[in-house]
């Protein structure tokens, strides 16, 4: 059974900074996209960051310039470092890898930016 399990969401003053982690575990054979969506109250889930086994990106154009993913292979595990953050950042974000050739999502974890 794969899983992916978020962890580094919280509460954050505006301005600050918090570093997502979504590591990847199970019987893995391939990992390709890994990402991160984000969907804040009374709103649909969005793009935040994806990015390719190869490296390629794509990008939210909203959080481009203050969020940087990053992705280590050798520990099925992708990052999202966020930088400056707004309080419309505030939403809980999930993590989504595809895996085996299937689409996997994690349990979201909340993330808080107070003004």
């Amino acid at each position: 059974q794969v899983q992916l399990v978020e962890s580094g969401g919280g509460l954050v003053q505006a301005g600050g900074s918090l570093r997502l982690s979504c590591a990847a575990s199970g019987t893995i054979f391939s990992i390709n996209t890994m990402g991160w969506h984000r969907q804040a109250a009374g709103k649909q889930r969005e793009l935040v960051a994806s990015i390719t086994r190869g490296g390629s990106l794509n990008w939210s154009d909203s959080v481009k310039d203050r969020f940087t993913i990053s992705r280590d292979n050798a520990k099925n595990t992708v990052y999202l470092q966020m930088n400056s953050l707004k309080p419309e950042d505030t939403a809980v974000y999930y993590c989504r890898s595809f895996i085996n050739g299937r689409d996997y999502w994690g349990r979201g974890t909340q993330v808080t930016v107070s003004s």
